[in-house]
């Protein structure tokens, strides 16, 4: 059976669809099953020229938006990168981006189109104060979710939490399935270490949607309570230097170490304690599981799929969004009992391994492709 996973951008970031279905392509090496990769380079800009006409509504009523407008371009420019590289037939097609979902489909209607939608675009750029909640560009990309819907042969997310979301903008939310993502496990090894100073990490883009300066926020306030510590921030994003500068000005930028983007974080994690994101949205969150597979406590926030990956108190503490005291609170109750933090640990990654296996999710995926067999 040949297969091909269609991308938005090459999987070079850490988290997400990168943390799984490079994986995924090894898994399915096998006589029986070919299964290419496919997506759009970056340095491809403002080549399509091909109208964009959607079946379900009329995106030029939104066309003055500069962000729908260059979503449009980069429809454009993936039908064209797909007309130009894309020759050869598939017996079904997986997208993980919702433009490369609706291409497929359009310059492939006979072949099975699969849409797994990872993350929210459009929640993503509210946060982070891009756009105005309800305004075009929010009308714009929920609007895709029902153009998906009205063309893909089936639809899957990654949470139950996201499925809740997509509701609201599908007509049968019940035929959505839901399979979280699947990390291999021999990535992650985790290291019997003893830190006499608690390591504190967290591994994510730097924007606003990210919460860290909540998270700064909360280890301005451990350090005002007399707790010694280390924060190793992995990632890189446009708010870096008003992190750095958030740092100085609360007092913790010794305690605060900016690494940058790493392309293999989790070589890193296994020798940290406790693994902290205080995001205010997440679809899935991928770098939870990556963490619980290194054996590190586990410490999020009571958001999406972050919410189904931790048990409050079992596999890891939750805490609301936007709160640093609670945050505070949470990372000062891990950091003062060795005991309870390895038991969080423990769990968070016993619950990992039996959940988030990639050979389980494989095999969920081969039960669904054998489906679409010709």
């Amino acid at each position: 059976m040949k297969i091909l996973q269609a991308l938005f951008f090459p999987p070079e970031q850490p988290g997400g669809v990168s943390s799984m279905i490079p994986y995924i392509l090894e898994q399915f090496r096998t006589p029986n099953w070919e299964m290419d990769l496919f997506s759009l380079p970056k340095r491809i800009r403002n080549k399509g020229q091909e109208e964009v006409v959607f079946s379900t509504f009329d995106w030029t009523e939104y066309g003055d938006s500069p962000i729908v407008q260059k979503y449009i371009q980069t429809y454009k420019d993936y039908v064209w990168w797909t007309k130009l590289r894309l020759s050869k037939p598939y017996d079904l097609i997986h997208a993980h981006h919702p433009i490369a979902g609706l291409v497929m489909k359009q310059l492939f209607p006979d072949t099975p189109v699969i849409m797994t939608v990872h993350s929210s675009y459009e929640r993503e750029l509210i946060l982070n104060g891009k756009i105005a909640e309800h305004g075009p560009e929010h009308r714009f990309l929920t609007a895709i979710y029902t153009e998906l819907e009205a063309r893909v042969d089936e639809m899957m997310t990654v949470s139950q939490s996201f499925k809740q979301y997509l509701s609201h903008y599908v007509h049968d939310a019940e035929a959505i399935k839901v399979l979280p993502n699947g990390f291999d496990e021999k990535r992650f090894k985790p290291i019997a270490h003893d830190n006499a100073v608690p390591q504190l990490i967290t591994v994510c883009r730097l924007v606003p949607a990210k919460g860290l300066d909540v998270l700064l926020q909360a280890c301005a306030e451990l350090k005002r309570r007399g707790h010694t510590y280390v924060l190793h921030i992995i990632g890189d994003g446009p708010i870096r230097e008003e992190l750095e500068q958030m740092a100085k000005d609360l007092g913790i930028y010794d305690e605060t170490i900016f690494y940058g983007y790493m392309l293999h974080p989790e070589e890193f994690m296994p020798f940290s304690d406790i693994f902290v994101l205080s995001s205010r949205a997440e679809s899935f969150g991928s770098v939870f599981a990556e963490a619980a597979l290194c054996w590190l406590a586990l410490v999020g926030t009571d958001v999406g799929g972050v919410a189904e990956q931790i048990e409050d108190g079992t596999t890891g503490l939750l805490v609301p969004s936007d709160q640093p005291i609670a945050l505070c609170n949470a990372l000062e109750r891990v950091m003062m009992d060795s005991s309870f933090r390895y038991e969080l640990a423990r769990a968070a990654w016993v619950k990992a391994k039996q959940t988030y296996s990639l050979t389980r999710v494989v095999n969920e995926l081969k039960c669904m492709y054998v489906r679409y067999r010709p």
